[in-house]
């Protein structure tokens, strides 16, 4: 508590003197308006979520605190923005593109769209929802208050997209797109943020579906009885099948991302892992000479298909993160710019046709300001992540980046330590 009480008052005090109308912030560049959240809950009616005593409310529901509540205001003040389905934002615009690109490209027999979109559900998760539908272990460090956003011991701002998986697929969908707003605990800097946005796919084949074309594929298998684990396939699985959505996943990808940066693409595949695929693939593309990673996917874990109550079938996942491909596409230097209102960044992004290429153009050439504040750390229970939320509930977006400076450890008493850490302005 004294960590927190001379921390807030030294913020502060630096907050009274940085330049009334904020118009510079080196390359953040933001103006002192920022996003208010117009439509707080999915159906914009809901009330703003709040913090009372011993609850949190939000979209009308609400959530007894406990020990592991460590929500802030300032991230709830986040809850219900959608960026991601404001027209005209950048990120709508991607995920416009990505859309129409699934649509034009995946037909069913009824000359429909085979992929449906789903872009509208509540951030707020059950534990269960974000971390055990999607068999992540318990001990997993991806589990950590100090790495998510808890509402209490239960219910937490989902931290991936992936959280609502489970109950799509058990709703009966075979191939779906799903965007939202996720939340995590992270530094602060150009690249990091707690709110962002990310974009999933889920394709489901059935035994017919994948083999329609393949010769003599009616005498062919999804599945083994007996099977062993291998680097190339799960143990339920056979390795033609596998083979086969593994080649319609890569496919699918390489023909989106070739839609988004072009034809000349160069793309390459690198083997990684994630809890709830296997086999499990990164893609990196070859943008302007550097290699970037764009996206995770694999071929979904069985068990998790199978609690989904689709266990007759398989397919494959993949997942990206919006700011990354839009800061890459529009050239825009820092993720906080997508949370500005003002009116020299949105209407860069008002284009006729989603198409339309666009590239940001820099708001200010100004240097940041810079400040210290030295402080005593706790003896425990302390994570950078502590003070960067402390930051952000005190400076906002207007603190462009925290670093550590200095860092002293006293030889005479336990648990000691002082930092000092620099704030860009």
């Amino acid at each position: 508590m004294t960590f927190y009480k001379s921390s807030q008052t030294l913020l502060k005090h630096i907050v009274r003197h940085w330049p009334a109308n904020c118009q510079r912030t080196g390359s953040l560049a933001l103006s002192h308006k920022l996003h208010p959240c117009r439509g707080l809950s999915t159906d914009g009616s809901a009330p703003r979520p709040r913090i009372t005593g011993n609850s949190i409310e939000v979209f009308s529901h609400v959530y007894p605190r406990d020990d592991m509540t460590n929500v802030t205001a300032k991230i709830l003040s986040k809850v219900g923005c959608q960026l991601h389905n404001r027209p005209h934002q950048p990120l709508w615009l991607i995920k416009e593109r990505i859309k129409d690109h699934f649509y034009r490209s995946y037909i069913g027999r009824t000359g429909n769209p085979l992929f449906s979109v789903h872009d509208n559900l509540s951030p707020v998760v059950t534990v269960e929802q974000n971390f055990d539908s999607l068999l992540i272990p318990p001990d997993h460090p991806s589990r950590k208050k100090g790495d998510n956003y808890y509402l209490n011991h239960t219910h937490m701002l989902r931290a991936h997209t992936s959280a609502h998986q489970k109950e799509l697929v058990r709703s009966g969908l075979d191939c779906f797109l799903l965007a939202g707003d996720v939340y995590r605990r992270d530094e602060i800097d150009s690249n990091h943020y707690p709110v962002f946005h990310q974009m999933e796919g889920v394709r489901l084949f059935s035994n017919h579906e994948l083999f329609a074309r393949v010769e003599n594929g009616e005498e062919l298998s999804l599945f083994e009885s007996g099977g062993r684990r291998t680097p190339q396939k799960q143990e339920t699985h056979m390795l033609e099948a596998v083979k086969l959505v593994e080649f319609d996943l890569k496919q699918a990808l390489t023909c989106l991302m070739q839609h988004l940066f072009g034809e000349d693409l160069e793309i390459r595949w690198v083997d990684c892992y994630f809890p709830f695929t296997h086999p499990s693939f990164e893609m990196e593309v070859r943008f302007q000479g550097d290699w970037l990673e764009v996206l995770g996917c694999g071929v979904m874990e069985q068990e998790l298909v199978c609690s989904a109550g689709a266990g007759n079938k398989m397919g494959w996942a993949f997942g990206l993160g919006l700011e990354r491909l839009a800061m890459v596409l529009f050239g825009i230097p820092d993720i906080r710019l997508f949370w500005s209102e003002d009116e020299r960044f949105l209407k860069q992004f008002r284009l006729s046709d989603i198409y339309q290429p666009v590239t940001f153009q820099p708001l200010s050439k100004y240097p940041p300001l810079f400040n210290d504040i030295s402080f005593w750390l706790p003896a425990e229970g302390y994570t950078e992540n502590d003070f960067y939320d402390l930051v952000r509930s005190i400076g906002g977006d207007l603190v462009e980046k925290v670093t550590l400076v200095d860092e002293f450890t006293h030889p005479k008493v336990c648990g000691g330590v002082q930092v000092c850490r620099r704030h860009a302005t």
